[in-house]
């Protein structure tokens, strides 16, 4: 492995040792000691690539404590959640940071510096973490310890699959009860989430709270167990899954209940900004910083939300002349939200359009990509269990050696407040070429790429790049209708409020009124989803920042490699570089997009030396 390793990086520790070379040259005489010469440039050869492979084992011992780094075990199936473990967690990843400041990334190659900043920005990331005691604050207006229990409910495919479902059940209670105890940390130390976020919350835990098992959500899989196997065990399973949820599962969720009622509901704050909270503006700097993965202040990150909204909206006007509407842009908006032709009438009917644009979109993939993921995926709709509070549609991804394919999921429940207009924007986004091509491609990438990379998300890359992709679709020829290219730029101009809004209410003091207020004025989005959205941002600060910022950085990085390279600029080149290293930062991203266009500019002028 090192003499690969040593062939890989023969030319770098080549020009190094030929500078050696050089200057050993001034002080020996070569017709003399010519032998000493060569025996001292083949020395300092051997000591560079023996470096650099001394550095590439440190990083990699690094990424193996990283990546086999967990709390999970047989007894903690759905991991450890004490105070403890987060402690000696901290201790863990500061080690960690040591041992990464004792290695000289420059003797690295591109891959392996990649995976150097990744790692570094990711540790850091949990030390932030646990210095503001975040671990005391899980829960989001749409999402939360108990909820994300219910995306491990799914079919059992085989007798071990069916095990460890058995086993998941069995450590609710557990995990719950310490949950809890971090909550009220949180409450104590006043980092809870305002308490305006909670409407219609309750439903996210009273519906486990079943008459009987057989009416739990958590006893779904039993009923379809798989039919190869023996009648004895799937009877056996059935009995044991009736008891664990009568006597564990259903009491647990009651328990919740009881808790979000008398000690958690009562004393969340009445303000929204975390800004409002113990070093409330330094943790949102730091949101910022880890969702955008980029230097800039608040202020910055403002003023840009309000450029884009008014660049947004002169092209929403040009639009509404096209159709000569009767009415001014507000009016036209509650057109839009009101009239019943722009609506599905059955949920059915919605995902029979989501899953043709699907199709669509699948049909021009190899005009714009040269890779393309081997994994399939699916359109469904969200689960009944948390469709109320849920967003429009998201992207469930698998394991690349799963035999799930990836999911689009779409919202179904309160069709009046899902336009079809929208749904191109919205499959283009989570499904392909956004979110499932990405991350597909990803969890496919070779095993020469660290798993931990893989496996990695980054909102600032992930969320940027599905934000571009809707712009991509335009060039696909996704939008048939005026109405689409209106619902692509209300897509646009919601990722752009955020900027605004979410600045707005963790920085500078806005209250829910103005926020909602400031996405009506501004975005043809139904008020269900105006609601929804905007208490996702109150719960989770900094986050819907990495939309916009992304997509920002990916087109003007394309706008940079068109107006260099001309007619060289090949499009499939440019998406492969984009997406060929998996997730990285927007500084890496730049970095490999400007080494690119050098590239091509490079191999453009051989072409043209060698006619």
């Amino acid at each position: 492995m090192d003499m690969i390793f040593c062939k890989k990086n023969f030319i770098s520790t080549t020009v190094s040792s030929f500078l050696l070379y050089f200057k050993i040259k001034i002080l020996i005489d070569m017709k003399k000691h010519k032998h000493l010469t060569l025996f001292c440039f083949l020395y300092f050869l051997l000591i560079g690539c023996q470096r650099s492979v001394s550095e590439k084992e440190k990083l990699f011992q690094v990424i193996e404590s990283f990546e086999n780094h967990t709390s999970i075990s047989d007894e903690s199936p759905l991991g450890d959640y004490s105070q403890e473990r987060f402690d000696q967690d901290d201790l863990f990843y500061q080690e960690l940071q040591d041992k990464l400041a004792s290695i000289d990334k420059k003797h690295l190659e591109e891959t392996d510096q990649i995976s150097f900043e990744i790692l570094s920005f990711l540790i850091n990331e949990e030390r932030v973490q646990y210095q503001f005691n975040r671990h005391w604050n899980p829960i989001l207006s749409d999402a939360g310890f108990h909820i994300s229990l219910t995306f491990r409910v799914r079919e059992l495919r085989n007798r071990k699959a069916v095990i460890d479902y058995l086993k998941f059940l069995e450590a609710i209670p557990t995990y719950i009860e310490q949950q809890k105890e971090l909550i009220l940390k949180g409450i104590q130390a006043g980092i809870s989430q305002p308490l305006v976020i909670f409407k219609g919350y309750e439903s996210s835990y009273r519906q486990h709270i079943t008459p009987t098992a057989e009416d739990n959500y958590y006893f779904s899989p039993l009923k379809k167990l798989p039919p190869v196997l023996p009648q004895s065990f799937k009877d056996s399973v059935i009995d044991v899954g009736k008891s664990i949820i009568t006597e564990k599962v259903i009491p647990t969720f009651q328990s919740i209940d009881e808790f979000f009622q008398a000690q958690y509901l009562p004393h969340t704050r009445t303000t929204i900004g975390t800004s409002d909270t113990p070093d409330g503006l330094a943790y949102y700097q730091s949101r910022i910083h880890y969702y955008t993965t980029l230097d800039l202040t608040a202020q910055e990150i403002h003023d840009k939300g309000l450029e884009e909204v008014a660049r947004i909206r002169n092209e929403m006007q040009s639009i509404i002349e096209e159709l000569n509407f009767e009415g001014d842009f507000n009016e036209f908006l509650n057109f839009l939200r009101t009239d019943p032709q722009f609506y599905a009438k059955t949920p059915q009917e919605l995902l029979m359009f989501a899953r043709d644009v699907s199709k669509r979109l699948d049909e021009q993939l190899p005009r714009y990509f040269i890779t393309l993921p081997r994994k399939p995926y699916g359109v469904v709709k969200v689960p009944d269990a948390i469709a109320p509070k849920y967003t429009g549609g998201r992207y469930v991804g698998t394991d690349a050696n799963s035999t799930e394919p990836g999911y689009y999921l779409v919202n179904t429940y309160n069709l009046t407040s899902r336009p079809l207009f929208v749904i191109p924007s919205l499959t283009a986004h989570e499904a392909v070429p956004g979110h499932h091509l990405q991350v597909a491609l990803s969890k496919e990438m070779s095993d020469q790429v660290p798993k931990f990379r893989r496996q990695l998300y980054l909102s600032a890359y992930g969320e940027g790049w599905a934000l571009y992709c809707e712009y991509l679709a335009n060039e696909m020829g996704t939008y048939r209708t005026p109405y689409e290219q209106f619902g692509k730029l209300t897509y646009e101009m919601w990722r752009a409020c955020r900027l605004a809004v979410d600045t707005g209410i963790h920085a500078f003091g806005w209250t829910r009124d103005q926020a909602v207020d400031y996405m009506k004025k501004n975005t043809a989005l139904s008020t269900h989803e105006i609601n929804t959205e905007v208490d996702r941002y109150i719960s989770w600060p900094g986050q819907a920042l990495s939309y916009k910022i992304g997509e920002m950085k990916i087109r003007e990085l394309r706008e940079k490699a068109e107006d260099e390279l001309g007619s060289d600029f090949d499009i499939r080149a440019f998406h492969e570089v984009i997406l060929e290293q998996g997730v990285v930062t927007l500084p890496i991203l730049e970095q490999r997009i400007l080494d690119f266009i050098e590239r091509v500019k490079k191999d453009s002028q051989s072409s043209s030396l060698n006619v």
